[in-house]
């Protein structure tokens, strides 16, 4: 049933989408629900000052792959795919095809190496998806940097389809949770890697579950971040894809868009929170829990009205490095393993770097 070999523990690496490591109860987030996220850093060790290598997805993500600085594996800045309303890429733009991480040695393909039985279930967002990439032997991506949470682009077989009628968090918890049914009775330790798109916009009502919307919306008064009177950084602006010196939408944030966004921002952790339950429940169900070290963090921060700015690294022209955008939650955890309870304050990132 896996591996219950202590010297190969299985891995459970969680991640998650443009999430401020602000944003967990345990954390100090009194209004946001993480009951899941909160109990792992319980049975864990919580790193308050963890730092990403770049403060956009996809080359953040490069980074988490492949333990290399961007300047190193090359990707700088998002990836842009486009695509048709049926979910499938347009060839003929470079990203669609590209393997941008072809020739890099990444942490999924050692561990194939080492005998284990690797999974990847979520967003993808480096390009060529395909085919199975870095080491992956089960393989359901969602290829793209966002998607609707209601209709899904997903990757099986070989070709692209949208998945509707199931919730993206739950989707992608779906097909872990059956992978993970599929190695009850192999004796070989596993590698699943859920990439989650929550918190990633979109933030409209539409997308989530409507009773944990409408609750948030209704009741929550969202003290937990900055109001409409924090300032906007100095010499900063908005960035748009057509010009980026011109405003962008989230220039104007009024009151009532500001309570949409956060809304719809945690509305999707709470339901990734529910999800991430689910996965531990099935290792608790399966006596699994104390050999499998479990990882959470996120791809890069997120500034909701953080510094006068909604979005992330490339919110702004120039990108911004705000604390905000780089810094990100990290949970690891495996009981009777690692100490339990712990917050660690160093100054650490994943890419194995101490920051000055």
């Amino acid at each position: 049933m896996a591996s219950r070999n202590p010297e190969q523990p299985n891995l459970l690496f969680i991640l998650s989408d443009d999430q401020g490591s602000w944003a967990m109860g345990c954390a100090g987030n009194e209004e946001i629900r993480s009951p899941n996220l909160d109990r792992l850093a319980r049975e864990g060790i919580r790193f308050d000052n963890f730092f990403c290598a770049s403060p956009v997805c996809a080359p953040a993500r490069a980074s988490i792959l492949t333990g290399r600085i961007p300047s190193q594996h090359g990707v700088h800045d998002f990836i842009s795919m486009p695509h048709d309303q049926e979910g499938r890429p347009d060839l003929s733009v470079p990203a669609s095809s590209i393997q941008f991480l072809a020739g890099m040695p990444t942490f999924t393909e050692q561990l194939a190496e080492l005998g284990y039985t690797t999974s990847l279930s979520g967003k993808w967002h480096l390009g060529d998806s395909l085919q199975p990439r870095c080491g992956f032997k089960d393989w359901h991506p969602m290829p793209y940097g966002q998607s609707s949470y209601r209709k899904v682009p997903m990757v099986k077989d070989g070709d692209y389809s949208i998945v509707e009628g199931t919730y993206a968090t739950d989707l992608f918890t779906d097909n872990a949770l059956k992978f993970l049914d599929d190695q009850i009775d192999e004796d070989k330790p596993f590698c699943l890697n859920v990439h989650y798109t929550a918190p990633h916009r979109p933030w409209r009502r539409e997308h989530h579950p409507e009773e944990v919307w409408d609750d948030y919306y209704d009741n929550c008064p969202f003290e937990s971040t900055p109001g409409l009177d924090e300032p906007k950084p100095p010499g900063f602006q908005r960035y748009t894809f057509e010009r980026p010196s011109s405003p962008g939408d989230d220039d104007n944030v009024d009151a009532e868009k500001r309570r949409q966004h956060l809304t719809g921002y945690y509305t999707s952790i709470q339901e990734m929170d529910r999800n991430i339950g689910r996965l531990l429940d099935w290792l608790d169900a399966q006596n699994l829990r104390n050999n499998t070290l479990v990882v959470f963090m996120s791809d890069n921060g997120m500034n909701m009205g953080h510094h006068g700015i909604w979005g992330k690294g490339n919110a702004t022209w120039p990108q911004n490095l705000f604390d905000t955008s780089v810094k990100v939650p990290c949970i690891i955890s495996r009981p009777g393993h690692v100490p339990e309870n712990q917050v660690n304050i160093d100054p650490v990132s994943y890419t194995h770097l101490t920051l000055p």
